[in-house]
């Protein structure tokens, strides 16, 4: 919003001095009218100058000041239609004299996208003459602000895209202040700040019922007590809460990153998330990643490229955070950027920055992250960004739904919660998401340990997760995609197996409970993605990830010894299967040995095409059969 009370002031200060300048002669009672409708803006009540304002006009056909503070208040009422109408009737009246307004009436002129217009009255402002330093790099800033608009309206295609965002309603909506939304995977909680009165901010939640949003209360435990809070984030599986608190006794100053837990009584007592995250500076608006793993905020401490940096920090695998890294020149710049939201695909970040060229103030931005690094970031573009500040923005796990805070027209009072379909281009892949628990086979019992998942595809890792101390994990996927889970955990043989979730919708739940076999003699496991070039033992690149976790077993368990299995199909004579069975084998060990695991602990076979595990007759069958297997011999 724009600073309207200095706007105003400066605005009746002007018109005072101007008119006297200008020499204009004034009705006495349109004096009077317009006098009292100063002392309600000054007041705050704008509505109420609209009718003194109309009354000054009344007296006075051709008061030039009335028009153009008509067009200031429906400019604050964001009625800009109107605001464009009365800076041009203003203009009629005296055309030399509104060129000092060109500089507002270009802004308004840019809350309604005509930014050619927008450009055209402020190169009229620039050449004033005599125009202060202020004057100058006011005008210059905007000018720059619409060139950008132009141009990035000349580079993107118009498209049918309808910018309409919904205000949340009175469950969630109130007198005070609401922003940072942030909702849970499936969208059942929903939670966001409500500014209070003073310092005072309280998380708020609420739950989706069949008839929507129930109305949002105070969240549950004693989590606001602490008066001074800020942003807040909710993990994707509804069992922690991140947030920004300024604890004097707590912290290490300043605003720091607390930590609450979703207990049976409600979210526990906040914990300072430590050293690692939080120094003596300013952190907050914090996005936890969807597998927990990563945590991104902005932080102001010095060493970083501007003013406010966004920064991540890593989960190690003991649950402990790894010391916070700045996201680069790429991502920061010399201005501010706030408000890192990353999506349930875990590749898609949108934030603010106002550093980066924009349309004015904080724009909002997205980067995708491919190959583990962070692409240049995109402007979303005009209507969702506009010449006034953008916060923070949260988009749904079905990549569509956007949430984000606003005080439009229609709110219910000084800034509310809004939804709105994201542009088609911006928006993150769809998801699903996979649950399920990791068991001992035997004993039937839960363990905790790390899963990692690669996309078939690219044979590319998407994320390594750790279960909770029951053994249960939660993960969001893009979906379209194939995944092969695999688990190492010592004393058990590594898992690897493919879910197959290409084709299955999204926003759709799917279970997958993996048990996991406890090292003995003569287990054996089949290798699922050892691949090999036709009719040859040379390994393909894909097969290398799965080796790697063999590596890893044969590190972890120093004492066992495996014998490695190959097998063909029925294709071709049986002593050439023989050979080529027995050579893939050795391909196989030699990899490990390769890798340092010692030669005496390894042995190969080829048995053919002996031992089918599926129909020979048809090609699925038979690719079923040229499979390798490793069999544990020694512990």
């Amino acid at each position: 919003m724009k600073n309207v009370a200095v706007f105003f002031i400066l605005l009746f200060l002007g018109t005072l001095h101007c008119t006297a300048c200008f020499g204009q002669e004034i009705n006495k009672k349109a004096q009077a009218a317009y006098d009292k409708a100063m002392l309600q803006l000054r007041d705050g009540l704008v509505k109420d100058a609209i009718p003194l304002l109309g009354k000054a006009i009344e007296y006075e056909p051709n008061y030039t000041d009335a028009y153009l503070s008509l067009a200031g208040v429906y400019g604050q009422l964001k009625n800009y239609q109107q605001c464009i109408r009365y800076y041009e009737l203003a203009r009629s009246k005296d055309s030399a004299y509104f060129r000092y307004y060109e500089l507002p009436y270009s802004i308004d002129l840019a809350e309604l996208g005509r930014f050619e217009d927008a450009l055209a009255a402020v190169n009229d402002f620039l050449a004033l003459p005599k125009l202060g330093t202020n004057s100058i790099r006011s005008g210059q800033y905007r000018k720059n602000c619409y060139t950008f608009a132009i141009e990035y309206a000349k580079k993107h295609a118009a498209t049918n895209y309808v910018f309409a965002p919904v205000n949340l309603g009175d469950s969630i909506n109130s007198g005070y202040s609401e922003y940072y939304p942030s909702f849970t995977i499936d969208d059942t909680t929903f939670v966001f700040t409500r500014r209070g009165e003073g310092i005072h901010e309280d998380f708020m939640q609420s739950t989706l019922t069949k008839n929507g949003y129930t109305k949002a209360k105070l969240i549950d435990g004693s989590i606001n007590v602490e008066p001074s809070k800020g942003a807040i984030n909710i993990s994707q599986d509804g069992d922690w809460l991140i947030f920004a608190g300024n604890f004097p006794s707590k912290g290490a100053g300043d605003f720091d990153l607390y930590i609450s837990y979703n207990t049976p009584g409600g979210w526990s007592e906040p914990i300072n998330l430590g050293n690692n995250i939080n120094t003596e500076y300013w952190e907050s608006s914090p996005s936890l990643s969807p597998d927990k793993n990563d945590l991104y905020f902005s932080s102001n401490r010095p060493g970083g490229y501007g003013g406010k940096d966004l920064y991540v920090s890593h989960r190690r695998p003991n649950g402990t955070w790894a010391p916070a890294e700045n996201m680069g020149p790429v991502i920061n710049t010399a201005g501010d950027e706030l408000a890192p939201f990353i999506h349930a695909d875990n590749q898609t970040l949108f934030y603010t920055s106002n550093g980066l060229p924009g349309y004015g103030d904080n724009d909002l931005y997205v980067t995708r992250r491919a190959t583990g690094q962070w692409g240049m970031p995109e402007n979303l573009g005009y209507p969702v960004n506009t010449v006034n500040n953008e916060g923070s923005l949260f988009v749904a796990s079905d990549g569509i739904t956007a949430y984000y805070t606003s005080d439009r027209a229609d709110t219910r009072g000084e800034l509310d919660l809004y939804k709105f379909e994201l542009p088609q281009e911006y928006r993150p892949a769809k998801t699903l998401y996979v649950k399920g628990y990791i068991t001992d086979a035997v004993t039937q019992k839960y363990i905790p340990c790390s899963v990692e998942l690669t996309d078939d595809a690219t044979q590319q890792p998407v994320t390594k997760l750790q279960t909770d101390e029951t053994g249960f994990y939660f993960i969001t996927l893009p979906e379209g995609k194939n995944y092969t889970f695999t688990i190492n955990r010592k004393g058990y043989l590594f898992y690897s197996a493919v879910f197959p979730l290409q084709g299955k919708p999204a926003d759709s739940t799917y279970i997958k409970d993996i048990q996991l076999q406890p090292i003995t003699v003569n287990s054996t496991v089949a290798l699922k993605n050892i691949q090999f070039e036709v009719n040859s033992f040379k390994l393909q690149p894909v097969s290398l990830t799965e080796l790697d976790k063999l590596v890893q077993l044969m590190t972890d368990n120093p004492t066992v010894a495996i014998q490695i299995n190959g097998y063909t199909d029925n294709i071709g004579k049986d002593a050439d299967n023989i050979v080529l069975s027995t050579s893939r084998a050795k391909a196989v060990a030699d990899y490990l040995v390769g890798k340092n695991i010692a030669a005496n602990r390894l042995t190969w076979k080829g048995y053919g095409a002996a031992k089918p595990i599926a129909d020979n007759t048809t090609e699925d069958g038979r690719a079923k059969n040229r499979r390798t297997e490793f069999t544990v011999v020694a512990m």
